[in-house]
């Protein structure tokens, strides 16, 4: 006699309760995608569960036969859409292998009529296939790129750098080392073979954290410089301090009081800049300079100060403008705090010091201006301005004149090479940033792009402009890397590497701005906006991370089946025709995105070896334009202060849009876009060719459980590189100091950090030893655990290079 199956059961009523809520919500947005003109396998997928459901209900055994068939199919779909991407399969089966691993289970596949174990045989089957395909997919990476870095032999023997003189050996004296922007040091003492070796030699915590009173954007992005025995740091509220270099003991500290409010878009300090004070030297006008102050720290500040210092003791140096400081409001067509934010170190020359500022994104028409100034390093006095959006950029300002509104700024650090006295320096737009039908000629002219100055007058030397009409914030965002280039036939070219949002690097004679790599003008997407036009076409660099084709619905990702739905329809809505897309009411997808494939960390540059290290990232971004109304009105409260972020709705004032900007997440908070979001890739700037490429960081600090999957995230910050063959990088969205063998890419060691390390590490020599430091503060909007914490590693006494 033989027993029948039960006919009911807790575990297969709840199993058709599963099916039947998933195949509903897959069906429906199947159904809903299949309109927009995406997939139907969310569609078939969806109603093979209704019918898998209803199987089950009445105890068929081919409901395993049928769910063996939906497996085996969604294998081969996957693999079909995605390759053997292990991190672009995941969600396609997330859903689908795991249920057909619960009806093997006998509470339920013995439920089914008739019992027996050949009925479980066609989807375990499909089970184990799918196991082997994920489990292949896992020892592949087919966005990866293997290749090696040439030697310095190979690039034609070693070339003594043009900015050597500049810095000893030892020291770090400015923000990328020297002015030349490389963040590169000529200490070997760590090395591929040591570097596994390194230990924190020190911590130092400024405990300068956030307030109530500050706003989302608060970060410690500084980069410490080093001069002789004596390390240099602001903190987020801009206090700076001077450590001791081979203890980490603090010498003195500064405190600007700064006054600020959660209104203000950033609170952060990048760094500070030094001088000194040489035998002979004189001010702008003739006069001896000043014994006081013989070496000074400049100090920008978020409310609109430049301050400078005794290095020697942190008091200010009373003969540089008002008691060591300048009111940067001075000249302005405003002065509400908070507008108008140095965030970056200036530039120093022997005569004058030259700072730019951010001014608040996506506010208003009527802000300050983002003129570049230059005033003696001595007393303060101005010598020169440029003011992009002004028909005479020099032009001082005086009774009758003030600084044009909303001119395009810098908010990054130039970068200054002293044999042919000319600043370069990486200009934004005209904000608003995503509405460009107000803009005059005037302040369209110096735009995003590379702007060459006279140091000691502000006259242009050129200009070259990245991106015309620049409807996306895609800036210049980081240092120019100057560099010398030797070519083929001997000769050296002086060059500037310039890379972009766009994911494009511009290199550039910079005697003159002509290009060395070609950046051929290519049509781009058209129709703007009622009242805005779009540039026919935009330069588009050989040299380049930017996405070799344009994205589809089958690149959108999510934690789940479900997500990934709802991403690929999201995607659908959206306005999307490739880079450069114009902003719409619709929604524009921005990809590269605001956030850009290159941001203010810049690239690392081994001017000897002729290679540069890099970071890129690959975050999309929607940007929606909303239209005036009783909710969105055309001009702000006339006691409203700026917008204090630089995501979410921005107003726009005087303009016939607001604009809704953010990345494009999925509904459980994780990208649309499938990994990986972050890289890091070397390149030969001989040949100007990217030779490797490999994902960068885990997912262990933004997942809800801390796994170490290194899926590639974002990073905010960049990478120093070092004589010895060794990078270092910290910025990513986990917690992680990193070191690399430039040559290949390899990663060779990391440290788990206190706190977010959204800054870029430097290093040098104290007591015969090499330090590499870091500033681990973390970053409010990227999400980043915040903190207080200065940390410098160093191999054990007594290890050998």
């Amino acid at each position: 006699m033989t027993t029948s199956p039960p006919r009911s059961g807790l575990p297969v009523t709840l199993t058709v309760i599963l099916f039947l809520i998933l195949g509903l919500f897959l069906t429906l947005g199947g159904a809903w995608l299949a309109v927009l003109g995406g997939s139907y396998f969310y569609l078939f997928s969806g109603v093979v569960l209704l019918v898998t459901a209803v199987l089950l209900l009445k105890r068929w055994r081919e409901a395993l036969w049928l769910y063996a068939a939906l497996v085996f199919i969604t294998l081969a779909w996957s693999v079909w859409e995605a390759g053997f991407d292990f991190w672009a399969l995941a969600p396609r089966g997330d859903v689908i292998l795991p249920l057909g691993l619960w009806l093997l289970l006998p509470f339920v596949s013995r439920a089914l009529l008739p019992a027996s174990t050949l009925n479980r045989i066609p989807l375990a089957a499909g089970i184990v296939v799918g196991l082997g395909v994920y489990g292949f997919a896992l020892t592949q990476d087919p966005q990866d790129i293997a290749g090696v870095l040439p030697s310095v032999t190979q690039q034609g023997g070693a070339l003594t750098p043009a900015d050597s003189a500049e810095a000893p050996a030892a020291d770090w004296p400015a923000y990328g080392r020297t002015q030349f922007g490389n963040r590169y040091s000529p200490l070997a003492q760590v090395t591929p073979a040591n570097v596994s070796k390194l230990k924190v030699a020190w911590v130092f915590q400024t405990h300068d954290l956030k307030t109530p009173n500050d706003p989302g954007e608060i970060t410690d992005e500084v980069t410490p410089i080093k001069v002789r025995d004596t390390l240099y740091l602001c903190s987020p509220h801009q206090m700076v301090f001077a450590l001791d270099a081979a203890t980490g003991k603090q010498k003195w500290k500064f405190d600007p009081k700064i006054a600020y409010n959660p209104t203000f878009q950033h609170m952060t300090c990048r760094g500070v800049s030094y001088a000194e004070t040489h035998e002979g030297d004189v001010t702008s006008d003739g006069t001896p300079a000043p014994t006081e102050c013989a070496h000074r720290i400049f100090l920008p500040t978020n409310d609109g100060r430049l301050i400078a210092l005794n290095a020697d003791t942190g008091a200010t140096c009373p003969s540089f403008g008002n008691n060591g400081s300048l009111d940067l409001s001075d000249g302005m067509p405003m002065h509400e705090a908070g507008f108008y934010e140095p965030t970056s170190p200036p530039i120093v020359t022997h005569k004058v010091v030259i700072i730019s500022g951010a001014v608040t994104d996506n506010y208003s028409t009527h802000e300050p201006s983002g003129v570049t100034r230059a005033y003696d390093l001595y007393t303060g006095h101005l010598v020169w301005a440029f003011d992009a959006g002004n028909p005479n950029p020099n032009e001082l300002p005086s009774a009758t004149h003030h600084y044009v509104a909303n001119s395009p700024n810098s908010w990054i650090t130039s970068a200054y090479d002293a044999k042919l006295n000319l600043i370069y320096i990486p200009t934004g737009v005209a904000t608003p940033d995503i509405w460009g039908g107000h803009r005059s000629a005037d302040q369209e002219r110096y735009a995003s792009g590379i702007l060459a100055l006279n140091a000691d007058t502000g006259e242009k030397v050129w200009f070259y402009q990245t991106v015309h009409h620049d409807l996306w914030d895609m800036d210049i965002p980081a240092q120019p890397s100057l560099v010398d280039i030797r070519q083929q036939d001997g000769s050296i070219v002086p060059a500037l590497y310039a890379p972009a949002k766009t994911g494009n690097i511009f290199v550039l004679d910079r005697r003159n701005g002509h290009l060395i790599v070609p950046a051929p003008e290519t049509p781009v997407p058209q129709g703007a906006a009622p009242g805005d036009h779009v540039s026919p076409t935009q330069p588009y660099s050989a040299l380049t991370f930017r996405p070799k084709k344009n994205l589809t619905d089958a690149d959108m990702w999510g934690g789940t089946m479900l997500d990934q739905m709802v991403c690929r329809i999201m995607f659908k809505k959206l306005r999307y025709e490739g880079p450069f897309t114009p902003p719409s009411e619709q929604g524009t997808l921005v990809f590269p995105g605001n956030l850009g494939m290159f941001e203010w960390g810049g690239l690392a540059v081994d001017p000897v070896r002729q290679v540069a290290f890099a970071n890129p990232i690959a975050i999309p971004f929607v940007s929606t334009l909303i239209p005036r109304g009783p909710k969105n009105p055309a001009q702000p409260d006339p006691n409203a202060g700026p917008s204090g972020s630089e995501s979410g709705v921005q107003p726009q004032y005087g303009t016939p849009y607001g604009v809704d900007l953010h990345a494009f997440l999925s509904p459980l908070g994780v990208p649309c876009k499938q990994p990986g979001w972050g890289y890091v890739a070397g390149i030969d700037l001989k040949t100007n060719t990217i030779k490797w490429m490999h994902r960068n960081g885990t997912v262990r600090d933004s997942s809800p459980l801390p796994l170490p999957f290194k899926v590639g995230i974002p990073s905010l910050g960049g990478p120093l590189t070092t004589a010895g063959g060794v990078a270092f990088l910290t910025s990513t969205a986990d917690y992680y100091i990193r070191a690399y063998d430039v040559t290949t890419g390899k990663q060779l060691w990391q440290d788990r950090l206190p706190a977010g390390g959204q800054s870029t590490p430097m290093t040098y020599e104290a007591n015969g030893r090499q330090f590499i430091v870091t500033a681990d503060g973390g970053h409010g909007s990227f999400g980043t655990k915040l903190g207080d914490y200065i940390v410098a590693y160093a191999l054990p006494d007594g290890t050998q290079p």
